[in-house]
C-alpha cells in the first residue's frame, strides 16, 4: 500500500475517535489497528511513524506506542 493511502486511512480512523467522547483516542485507534489491519500494514505503519510520521495526524503518532508490533519469524 501506498503510504499516502496508509497515511490518510489511519487520518480517517483518528477523525472518528477524536469525535467520540473520553481520552483514550489513541488507545482505542491502536485497538482498530490491531483489530483489522493485517500484519504486513502494521509493521508498514510503525516503520512510517518511527521515521518521523509525515503527514500523521498527532492523535496517530500516539496511537503507534500501542501498535501491535507484527512478530517476524525466522525459518
Amino acid at each position: 500500500m501506498s503510504p499516502e493511502k496508509m497515511v490518510m486511512m489511519a487520518n480517517q480512523i483518528a477523525t472518528f475517535f477524536r469525535s467520540q467522547p473520553g481520552d483514550d483516542q489513541p488507545e482505542r485507534i491502536a485497538e482498530h489497528l490491531n483489530d483489522f489491519w493485517a500484519p504486513r500494514m502494521r509493521a508498514q505503519f510503525l516503520a512510517h511513524v518511527r521515521d518521523g510520521g509525515q503527514g500523521c495526524d498527532p492523535l496517530v503518532v500516539r496511537a503507534a506506542a500501542h501498535v501491535r508490533a507484527p512478530v517476524v519469524r525466522a525459518d
